[in-house]
């Protein structure tokens, strides 16, 4: 593509309209998530309950603010809502981005590949005119008011679906999910209950149907989306394949965000349309947004600026995905660049650690109950997630040396992990001395090789 090409693109102006419902579904989804986290208890059973969180490295600083952390979702929320009015929009957007990706970054414990994917989301919404038509920003200011925006600031959102999609789809091409089709063969019989589904669910060949399904149409849909003649199908599809997702995984929100995301493929009209329904249900003058003018940046520098950030938002989003070839070892065992790269629901590994307290001077020792520290989830998730792991024996390292007042305590631990069906393999070298090695991003050579195999990517 020339440089004449992509200028000429770049001033291209649109219909508005996919936009402006695309924020409108957006806030009130994430509305909806935020009132239903806090509904079913978990804002106090996640962040106020536990004694300590487990953190991202070089997130450390993020904590969990005892009862103040309420009024983090109660702003959230409210934020949500000022998105979908389309009042103060950017502000209204960066404090929900900042507020949700906060929220995230509390417990890694709680770590989804969709929390993720709403928080890049919202902070690439901060450089889209997603307020330039029918919103309240738009109604008070005739000067911002617009009924064409630029055509990249609705492709940018598409473009964030497609990877997210084809990266799922990639991630899928291993030797697990095609050729054993694990972790399904695990997960799926234990949903017997099921109507209509249960018998089907125990069944080999259904395993292998839905791992192959699954990878097809992960690599294809975003295609099928793109093509005029194939996307009334491909949303079928879309609706179909997260239907089914969320009847047998409990996944919460994720399955409607994505089936009202793709919507933004759709031309103008459809989005008119639901546009018009919201006018008549609540009494509102659409024709009043209606004045055919092309949405400008307030300053030459602020497009610029945008379109800069934009450019390399997408250039990380296609790079991060792949830092795991950085590291030697099975990516699933080693878990090293394994999150952030929507590898969703891959794999099922289950463990045991059992942590071992030495005093260096006495020579003493003595095993640690978990429970004190943990929740039972937190324990869980530690007992297999080497970066759990290693924040865990600090933790420890820290408590024993201040309560107990021993000098320079040694963490070692005894742990065991099985991945995809396999039987369970020592996981962690018993012999290292746990608080020698600070969190990193570097090898984790104190990991014991894994003893198989899994081909792909």
């Amino acid at each position: 593509m020339s440089v004449s090409s992509i200028r000429s693109y770049l001033t291209t102006s649109t219909n508005a309209a996919p936009l402006a419902v695309f924020r409108v579904f957006f806030g009130l989804l994430m509305l909806i998530s935020i009132v239903r986290f806090a509904a079913n208890g978990w804002i106090e059973k996640l962040y106020i309950e536990p004694q300590f969180f487990f953190s991202y490295y070089g997130f450390e600083w993020v904590q969990p603010l005892g009862d103040w952390t309420y009024l983090i979702f109660m702003i959230c929320g409210l934020s949500s809502i000022f998105v979908t009015l389309g009042y103060k929009y950017r502000f209204s957007i960066l404090v929900f981005f900042l507020s949700f990706t906060y929220i995230e970054l509390m417990d890694k414990t709680t770590y989804l590949n969709h929390y993720y994917f709403i928080s890049i989301l919202s902070f690439l919404m901060i450089f889209l005119p997603a307020h330039a038509y029918y919103s309240l920003d738009a109604r008070k200011n005739e000067t911002l008011r617009s009924q064409q925006v630029p055509r990249w600031s609705i492709d940018s959102i598409k473009l964030l679906l497609f990877i997210v999609y084809f990266y799922a789809g990639l991630a899928k091409l291993n030797s697990d999910w095609l050729f054993e089709a694990m972790p399904l063969q695990i997960w799926l019989p234990s949903k017997y209950s099921i109507p209509l589904l249960g018998d089907l669910l125990q069944q080999s060949w259904t395993h292998y149907a839905f791992a192959w399904a699954g990878a097809i149409y992960d690599l294809s849909i975003p295609f099928l989306l793109l093509i005029r003649k194939t996307r009334i199908f491909a949303f079928i599809l879309v609706v179909i394949f997260h239907v089914l997702t969320r009847v047998l995984f409990p996944i919460g929100m994720f399955p409607y965000i994505m089936i009202v995301s793709t919507l933004i493929f759709f031309d103008a009209g459809l989005h008119n349309r639901i546009l018009d329904y919201i006018s008549r249900w609540f009494n509102i003058t659409k024709s009043f947004f209606d004045n055919g003018k092309a949405y400008s940046f307030p300053q030459q520098w602020v497009r610029k600026a945008s379109l800069a950030v934009v450019s390399v938002f997408f250039v990380l989003q296609l790079l991060i995905p792949f830092r795991y070839l950085l590291y030697p070892g099975e990516l699933f065992w080693t878990e090293e660049g394994y999150r952030f790269s929507w590898r969703v629901m891959l794999m099922e590994k289950v463990g045991y650690a059992n942590f071992k307290v030495v005093n260096p001077d006495s020579g003493q020792s003595f095993y640690v109950d978990n429970t004190e520290f943990l929740t039972r989830f937190q324990e869980k998730q530690m007992s297999f997630q080497p970066d759990f792991i290693l924040e865990y024996a600090h933790l420890l390292e820290d408590h024993y040396r201040d309560e107990l007042g021993i000098d320079d305590p040694e963490i070692y631990v005894d742990s065991y992990v099985a991945l995809n069906g396999r039987g369970s393999q020592r996981y962690v070298n018993p012999n290292v001395d746990l608080t020698e090695i600070e969190p990193s991003l570097k090898h984790r050579t104190w990991l014991l090789p894994f003893d198989d195999e899994i081909k792909g990517l």
